[in-house]
């Protein structure tokens, strides 16, 4: 079971600049899926690799469904020759993307952001917009299903007076 507000505790007390995206951000807007992971985008550079690299270490992060010993060093050198990530963590599983179809990398993503408070934390969260964009271009089943959730809840908002 994935401990979200630990993991974004442990982001953002690390000063990782990055961007809640997925399920996670489908829930921050009002989706009623269940989530398994931690989805991010985080911003690629150095100073904030070896942020990422550092938040995450004392939780054993290892290649989800990797088989079992197969070598894996976590650090900033990973990272850079890398791009995302789907890990498994004593707290959880989470998912660090580099860049994602439709929106880019982080740069790109964060005039597309709000401010949202969860477990008691701040973090930036993509906006509903974004997100309906980026699950339609990931194309797969699943997020075409939760697109039609997102659009639901927008027209929802959209009808809510002011």
């Amino acid at each position: 079971m994935t401990d979200f507000g630990a993991l974004l505790r442990r982001l953002t007390e690390a000063g990782v600049e990055f961007v809640v995206i997925g399920g996670a951000a489908a829930v921050a807007h009002g989706s009623a899926r269940l989530t398994q992971d931690l989805d991010v985008v985080y911003r690629r550079t150095d100073e904030n690799q070896t942020r990422l690299a550092v938040a995450l270490d004392e939780i054993a992060p290892y290649l989800r469904d990797a088989p079992p010993g197969l070598p894996f060093v976590w650090d900033a050198r990973t990272i850079e020759a890398g791009l995302n990530f789907t890990l498994a963590t004593t707290e959880g599983a989470i998912d660090l993307f580099g860049d994602i179809p439709g929106g880019g990398g982080y740069d790109e993503l964060r005039p597309h952001t709000i401010s949202i408070s969860v477990f008691g934390i701040e973090c930036l969260c993509l906006d509903l917009e974004t997100l309906i964009r980026v699950k339609r271009a990931a194309g797969r089943p699943r997020d075409f299903d939760a697109v039609a959730e997102l659009e639901s809840l927008r027209e929802l908002a959209d009808e809510e007076p002011e």
